[in-house]
């Protein structure tokens, strides 16, 4: 059974305005077990859970991890919130540090904009040539994946009119987004170590594909999906991202080549998956062409259902996902709340709820 974890970005937020904080430093800095990490911005924090086997560790581990870092914020008069951008206005500072202030320096307008939360996946592979394997097989089903964590209606205190507006925030950094098949590990490497050289970005780190090789662990990591307001659709994103990983694998070892579907269709799907989410058509992963969101879910469903049975998780996998349906992802919760009080700061505070509600 592969290991899988997840990576999770929380905003700081206050916690009577629901407005972002700038107290990143001073939370990172705390000596307590589980402190959350830092990130590009002072107005947020990072989670990572260990590796993990099973679907109940899982859990456990990102709820701990995401009361933990409540706690660590609480300490210092501040709350998280799993909102993929901020609703009210915000203006972002970064952390100090010589990596993040040559961002800032190179990127300008880009990186001083830039607050938003994602969730990123990690899959364990057995080589770097699996993984690779995996990338080409696995690009047409990501845009399915940011639909349902779509979680980031507002910006700058508007709605934007996106589900997912933080995609096309994220979607400004010059290395975001799908890929070509690579077909072979020496032309990821090849391709990166090019992408590196040419100057436009410092270092592996800022390879922001929408799924790429871990430079850090024997991982492929998939970095598409907004970050989730509920802990349950982070797990069921988790569980379905592992099952898509060995689905490819298995299509790999059985001499199945990568499905053939230009990037400038990629890029369309996710356009589409970002703006409308759950509450319209979507591009089919197999056919491209426009389709009810419920039609695109069942067929990702169906894709991925022999590898969950294989790992057991099927039953709940279907259970989470019709639950996450029923009631909407993040983004449909926000306006809902947007819609019943007139009040942004009252989404943040829900959200606040929401992020710790098991």
């Amino acid at each position: 059974m592969r290991r899988f974890g997840v990576e999770e970005e929380l905003l700081l937020v206050a916690a009577d305005s629901g407005a972002p904080v700038a107290l990143a430093d001073v939370v990172v800095s705390q000596e307590a077990d589980e402190t959350p990490e830092s990130e590009l911005k002072r107005q947020q924090v990072e989670m990572a859970t260990a590796p993990c086997s099973t679907r109940a560790e899982l859990a456990a581990d990102l709820r701990t991890r995401r009361q933990s870092a409540a706690t660590a914020a609480r300490r210092k008069g501040v709350a998280v919130a799993a909102l993929g951008t901020s609703p009210l206005a915000a203006s972002p500072s970064v952390m100090p540090g010589a990596r993040y202030q040559w961002m800032a320096r190179e990127y300008a307008l880009t990186a001083e904009e830039q607050l938003t939360c994602g969730c990123h996946v990690h899959v364990s592979v057995a080589s770097a040539r699996e993984g690779v394997a995996v990338l080409d097989r696995i690009r047409p089903w990501l845009a399915p994946l940011l639909a349902l964590s779509a979680n980031s209606p507002f910006w700058q205190g508007r709605d934007s009119g996106y589900a997912s507006y933080r995609h096309q925030v994220w979607g400004r950094w010059p290395s975001s987004g799908p890929t070509e098949v690579f077909g072979t590990t020496e032309n990821y490497r090849g391709t990166v170590q090019a992408m590196i050289e040419s100057g436009a970005l410092l270092d592996e780190g800022m390879i922001y594909f929408d799924a790429r090789l871990s430079s850090k662990h024997p991982t492929v990591e998939i970095r598409v999906a907004d970050i989730c307001l509920y802990a349950d659709d982070a797990v069921l994103l988790a569980l379905l991202v592992r099952a898509l990983v060995d689905t490819a694998a298995r299509a790999w070892r059985a001499g199945e080549p990568p499905q053939s579907v230009r990037t400038e269709l990629l890029r369309l799907a996710s356009w589409r998956a970002s703006r409308t989410g759950l509450d319209g058509d979507l591009v089919h992963p197999v056919t491209a062409r426009p389709v009810p969101a419920d039609v695109v879910i069942g067929a990702l469903l169906e894709h991925l259902s022999p590898a969950l049975a294989d790992t057991g998780d099927l039953a709940a996998a279907t259970e989470l996902l019709g639950r996450l349906l029923r009631r909407g992802n993040g983004a449909t919760r926000q306006r809902r709340v947007h819609a019943e009080t007139g009040d942004l700061a009252e989404v943040v505070r829900a959200a606040v709820s929401a992020t710790l509600d098991t």
